[in-house]
């Protein structure tokens, strides 16, 4: 069984998916015939069924039902999830597809014979020392493929050694209590004084927050309390999931350095943000490693990870088997928000794990907050501090309101807001499933609006308004294809913006339009960097939908081509004021971004949202979507949608399946 470990990565990414419909039945003419029945009802998928195979024949496994399991393992990887739960139908019988309906019923095999010819497969390793050379592995009731149990193994036990020893030493609890109270005044937040003191006597800090809480404010103070009373001249990183993550934090961080006084501003310095994968080092020969890891570590003393709900399970483990131990680690984040595109959610779980340390740091403990509910001071133990009073809100906003009632899950509060409206929220309620022309015009003046700007600013060559523009208006929605998915809706806005952006009679740019809309219209593979030039036109938005090292850009980043001279035309990234530049040619793949994914949104936010939510019946339509989807708006957020959507969403909580809560058995 050893060939057998390393084939399960294969076709269980979040990305994987037949090539075409006809692959899918070919398939499942080959399948088993129980394979078969949940393959055609769209439970599993073409991948699904594949990699079980595979490793059945491998292994010489024939039972149908460990097969089964071993195909919804690899399933619940590409959903989210780190494992399965077999007892769990009503999660298990959901079908995949984007626009599926709820499954009639299904032939589930009975749940103990099952369970038990699981754990009696040559396929599966049982209990925490099971056999290493096996590719599937079952812990406590949960079905992991084994590369993802090693990972939540290593997740667990780094941070739990972190959180077993408190720093101490040298670190006076006066000259704490000194620098805390001089950067954090007596008027602010207790729990940023509380994030202070536990990130300075803990080697792992959990800070969480909704939007507006001070979270990355509370990062560059943390970083100047650290560099008084654990430095000077500590070395400190800055990172996030994404790049425009990234550049989101360094300006905030940046922001609140400038207000500092002369001695703490030369303490912190200038720190620059980058994103997780360029820290870590990426290697030519690998995927899925890093040139920083458990034999070469991070030369860095304090790592800050913002936006940490957008980690994956195996980046997580990269990054805390890359750190030196001594090293400190900040997580930052919402774990309201989606959590990561691929399998894990782990902030979610870090958060809401039992307790795991003894007693708090006397010193960390002098800081604990007389409002910190019992939870909230067992939580201290494990790192975790949330912040709660909310400072970044316009006067009269409703969009931090609703998202509130959203991460509650009080949906008659939720239709309450919207129907209020107000400058902030606006709710265009549609009469069914489809848009009519009068409701697509509801998004067209924003679409329109935002579009013309961005192209304006390009065609003069203007990086930094262009850059500006990009994020004054997103249309955002759950699915990626239908009447209410991405590429039929950046399809559309890309003729709006074509048409209002063209000057009289310049009837080229709306061929450069036409031609670009065959990118626009595939965002699932995306354009190609090497494509026709009329495909490099200025104005033209982009989505960075591969990563790649030599050219700094990486999945998620967004940028505009702007026109450049002479030489013609340039692609331009990240901060408008020093914007990263790009010839065409050298680009990775890209997609025309006039709208996208909410799961896309995450790390940005913008100055108006437009939000067109799928059918009630969606999967995809879930509380975590819709609040992230909220939060990403800065001064208007537009819901477009049926209120059993909106009740819909508001109800239907994600459940990924983890162990990383759980105790180890």
């Amino acid at each position: 069984m050893n060939a057998a470990v390393e084939t399960t990565p294969a076709g269980v990414s979040a990305e994987a998916a037949p090539a075409d419909a006809s692959a899918e039945a070919r398939l499942a003419l080959r399948a088993t015939p129980l394979l078969g029945v949940f393959n055609v009802a769209g439970v599993l998928g073409a991948a699904d069924v594949h990699v079980a195979q595979r490793l059945g024949r491998l292994a010489g496994e024939r039972d149908e039902t460990v097969l089964l399991a071993v195909a919804l393992a690899v399933r619940a990887v590409r959903a989210g999830s780190v494992c399965v739960r077999l007892g769990d139908l009503e999660a298990l019988a959901v079908p995949e597809a984007e626009d599926a309906a709820p499954t009639g019923p299904l032939p589930w095999p009975e749940r103990r014979g099952w369970e038990a010819a699981v754990q009696a497969s040559p396929l599966v390793a049982v209990g925490v020392e099971g056999a290493a050379n096996r590719p599937v592995r079952w812990v406590d009731g949960r079905l992991y493929l084994d590369r993802y149990w090693r990972d939540e193994l290593r997740v667990r036990r780094a941070a739990d050694a972190r959180l077993a020893v408190p720093i101490g030493g040298a670190i006076a609890a006066d000259r704490l209590a000194g620098a805390v109270q001089r950067l954090f005044p007596a008027a602010a937040d207790v729990r940023q004084r509380l994030a202070a003191a536990t990130a300075v006597r803990s080697r792992l800090t959990v800070l969480t927050g909704g939007p507006g809480t001070g979270k990355t404010t509370t990062v560059a103070r943390v970083l100047a309390v650290l560099q008084d009373v654990a430095g000077p001249g500590l070395r400190i990183a800055l990172a996030a999931p994404t790049g425009k993550a990234a550049a989101r934090l360094q300006e905030a961080v940046r922001q609140e350095v400038a207000q500092f006084d002369a001695v703490d501003q030369e303490r912190v310095g200038t720190p620059e943000a980058t994103t997780l994968h360029r820290l870590l080092g990426w290697r030519p020969d690998s995927s899925t490693r890093f040139r920083h890891d458990a034999s070469h570590h991070l030369p860095h003393d304090v790592v800050v990870v913002d936006e940490t709900s957008m980690v994956s399970l195996p980046l997580m483990a990269r990054l805390l088997e890359a750190l030196r131990p001594e090293a400190r680690l900040l997580l930052v984040g919402d774990p309201d928000q989606l959590a990561s595109v691929e399998a894990g959610a782990v902030l979610g779980d870090l958060v809401g794990r039992p307790p795991v340390a003894g007693e708090l740091p006397e010193a960390v403990g002098a800081f604990a907050a007389a409002d910190l509910t019992a939870g909230e001071r067992e939580q201290l133990g494990n790192g975790v501090v949330r912040l709660t009073t909310v400072y970044r809100q316009e006067r009269g906003s409703q969009i931090l309101p609703l998202a509130a009632a959203i991460r509650d899950g009080d949906a008659d509060q939720v239709m309450a807001v919207l129907r209020a409206g107000g400058r902030s929220v606006e709710f265009v309620e549609v009469g069914g499933d489809r848009l009519t022309e009068a409701e697509i015009q509801r998004v067209r003046g924003d679409a329109e609006e935002a579009g013309a700007a961005l192209v304006r600013a390009a065609r003069t060559g203007d990086a930094g308004g262009a850059l500006r523009a990009l994020d004054a208006h997103r249309l955002m929605l759950a699915h990626r294809r239908g009447p209410a998915g991405v590429a039929h809706w950046a399809a559309l806005v890309e003729g709006w913006v074509a048409e209002a952006a063209r000057p009289d009679g310049d009837e080229t740019r709306a061929g450069a339009a036409g031609a670009s809309r065959a990118g626009a219209g595939r965002p699932s593979t995306g354009v190609s960097a090497h494509g026709p030039a009329s495909l490099w036109y200025p104005g033209r938005p982009l989505l960075v939908t591969a990563n790649d090292r030599e050219s700094g850009l990486y999945n998620g980043d967004t940028g505009v081509i702007v026109a450049d001279g002479e030489s013609g035309v340039i692609a331009v990234f990240g901060d408008p004021d020093a914007p990263m530049r790009v010839r065409p040619h050298r680009l990775p793949p890209v997609e025309t971004v006039h709208a996208m994914t909410v799961h896309r949104g995450q790390g940005s936010q913008f100055g108006h949202v437009s939000l067109i939510l799928p059918p009630a019946i969606s999967p995809l339509l879930t509380r975590e979507l819709l609040y992230t989807a909220v939060t990403r708006a800065r001064k208007l957020v537009r819901v477009l949608g049926t209120e059993e959507a909106v009740r819909a969403a508001v109800g239907r909580p994600v459940r990924r399946a983890s162990g990383l809560r759980e105790p180890l058995p």
